[in-house]
C-alpha cells in the first residue's frame, strides 16, 4: 500500500470514529467484487465514489469483511479528498485474510464531510 494510499485509509476511519448509523453518502458509493485472478488471488472490492452534490467534497467508506456467520472478520477504510461535483474516484480495499473460509464484502459505513 502506498504512502498516500495508507494516508487516506487513516483519514477515512478518523472521520468515521464518530459517525452514528451508516453515514450520509451511502447512495453516493458503489462496490464490484474483483476476480481473484486479478488480485493474485486476493478478496477485493472496487469501491466507487461518486460526488453526487453541488460542491467539492470529501468521503470516508468503511468496508466490513463478513464471514458466513455474519460477523466482521477484518474492517478497511478507504476514501476521497476533494471530490469535484459530478466527478468519480475509484479505490480498492483488499482483505488481508486468507481465501478460506470465504468472506462477504459489505458497506458499512459512508459519511461525506
Amino acid at each position: 500500500m502506498d504512502a498516500a494510499t495508507q494516508r487516506r485509509s487513516a483519514a477515512a476511519a478518523k472521520e468515521l470514529r464518530n459517525v452514528q448509523g451508516r453515514g450520509n453518502a451511502l447512495s453516493e458509493v458503489a462496490m464490484t467484487g474483483m476476480p481473484r485472478a486479478q488480485t493474485g488471488g486476493v478478496l477485493a472490492v472496487l469501491v466507487t465514489i461518486t460526488n453526487k452534490t453541488g460542491g467539492e467534497a470529501s468521503y470516508a467508506v468503511q468496508i466490513d469483511f463478513k464471514n458466513a456467520d455474519g460477523k466482521v472478520v477484518e474492517t478497511r477504510y478507504v476514501g476521497a479528498e476533494r471530490l469535484q461535483p459530478g466527478k468519480k474516484e475509484q479505490s480498492i480495499a483488499f482483505s488481508h485474510q486468507p481465501p478460506e473460509p470465504k468472506l462477504t464484502p459489505f458497506l458499512a459505513k459512508a459519511q461525506r464531510y
